[in-house]
């Protein structure tokens, strides 16, 4: 009976042979001994290859990376019984080469004993550890499909990483990607959880689902303060601080929390109250134990405490420190994108005229790093110039400047058709549409190009409604 790993055997000898070697000189020709060799072909029971000596034979015989992988499978699986060492090896290396054919083959015979969800954990942890995010995500998926224990940490953190790896540009897989890892958040291990609230945070700021945000905003706080205080308890004890595992510091977490609530409060429109939770993170010096990271932090957020409350104050109608306000941010021109769309929903809001304040902070803006040249670097920022460019629309339908209106709207909404943002899209659209009779053919050119594209785009079919724009 011929098998995957007899077939593999034959092969090998077969290329030997056409190439006119003896075990000798295609040991010398594959940098392998000649006993190991014979073994492998003659041995009774033959010896087993290593996935190293496969492709080093294979180099030799003139075979391209991943020759025979498909037939390897049987060779990690000797009498049905896996062999981890081996197994973990193949694995490595098809993930090198990107053999995940193989993979699945591997992990499905794997599956047929569930306790072996431990040891694919343990090598999707090494690979993320490594920084080969992407190679672990086949692994953290086979144990979300076949973790028996639906509350164990394994579980929670396979969901979490899948997560973290999902969140990109694209609005729609961004809420898919939260949808299915939400239920999961509250599992993990407390170090995870932090990461983990900041990241939903951070996705459902892009969705504008305030409620959700708000959320984990409470969450954050109250997550955040029970670590700080077990911290506090642990070193009262035993004398040590010791630092929580976390991708930042522990004061950063704080203050995000209070942060991302006072934020939520902004978009829900309860002004007065966002104030009372800025001044919670308004001035963290407090914090114990903090390290140098910890203080600049701690700075951070003494400036944006400063951008956060002026912007409420202009969204309240209050203008009399505006100008104070601009120089504020052309000393700190990373918080001008933030700021200038708040100044512009103000001015929008309550008829403020600020022609020149906004000519003075869109030059700030495009001559620093955060211009637009830079800013697909993360959705948040992405999401902030769909909105700048709307209100810049709206600013001159106002002041009745409708071409420039109608080229700030196009600016928007291609962005949005980018990111697949559905509201957003519909949203400019109908500015659009709204003043279409002040549009020249350059919008209308534009206008449909954009319209006619999303309804060819497989990336969702957010557009089927919208064709009456392309005519």
């Amino acid at each position: 009976m011929i098998t995957n790993t007899t077939t593999i055997r034959l092969e090998i000898e077969k290329g030997i042979r056409q190439k006119g070697h003896s075990l000798s000189s295609f040991g010398k020709q594959a940098g392998i001994n000649r006993g190991i060799i014979s073994g492998i072909l003659n041995g009774n029971p033959p010896k087993s290859i290593s996935i190293r000596q496969l492709d080093l034979m294979a180099e030799a015989l003139g075979h391209a990376e991943g020759w025979m992988y498909e037939y390897y499978v049987d060779e990690c699986f000797i009498n049905e019984k896996a062999d981890w060492r081996r197994i973990k090896a193949f694995l490595l290396r098809c993930t090198e080469i990107g053999r995940y054919d193989c993979i699945k083959e591997v992990l499905d015979r794997l599956m047929e004993d569930l306790n072996n969800t431990i040891s694919i954990f343990g090598l999707a942890e090494e690979l993320y550890a490594e920084g080969k995010v992407q190679e672990s995500l086949p692994f953290y998926e086979c144990v979300i499909e076949n973790e028996k224990h639906q509350h164990s940490e394994r579980l929670a953190i396979s969901h979490y990483r899948v997560f973290r790896a999902s969140i990109g540009e694209n609005t729609e897989e961004n809420f898919r990607a939260t949808i299915r890892f939400e239920p999961f958040r509250d599992r993990l291990p407390e170090n995870f959880m932090l990461d983990g609230l900041l990241a939903l945070a951070n996705v459902y700021y892009t969705l504008e689902n305030w409620y959700h945000l708000e959320i984990c905003g409470d969450e954050l706080i109250t997550l955040s303060n029970a670590v700080y205080t077990e911290c506090k308890r642990k070193m009262n004890e035993t004398g040590n601080y010791q630092e929580v595992d976390t991708e930042r510091a522990l004061v950063f977490y704080y203050g995000q929390g209070y942060l991302i609530k006072a934020l939520a409060l902004e978009y829900l429109e309860k002004y007065e109250e966002a104030k009372t939770f800025i001044s919670y993170y308004s001035d963290l010096s407090w914090f114990e134990n903090l390290d140098e990271v910890g203080k600049k932090e701690v700075e951070k957020f003494k400036l944006f405490a400063i951008a956060n409350m002026n912007n409420l104050n202009l969204l309240l109608g209050d203008d009399t420190s505006l100008d104070e306000y601009v120089s504020f941010l052309l000393e700190h021109p990373h918080e001008i994108l933030p700021s200038i769309c708040i100044i512009l929903e103000s001015a929008n809001k309550h008829n403020f005229s600020i022609d020149n304040i906004i000519e003075t902070l869109l030059d700030a803006l495009s001559s620093n790093d955060t211009s637009d040249k830079n800013y697909y670097k993360n959705t948040k920022s992405i999401n902030r110039y769909v909105d700048l460019y709307y209100q810049l629309a709206l600013y001159n339908f106002q002041k009745n400047n409708p071409a420039q209106g109608l080229d700030f709207t196009l600016k928007s909404l291609k962005i949005a058709f980018e990111i697949s943002n559905k509201n957003k899209i519909l949203e400019r659209i109908l500015l659009f549409e709204q003043f279409r009779n002040f549009s020249n053919k350059d919008h209308l050119n534009l206008y449909n190009d954009m319209i006619k594209e999303a309804n060819k785009s497989e990336k969702a079919n957010i557009t089927d409604s919208f064709s009456f724009g392309a005519n």
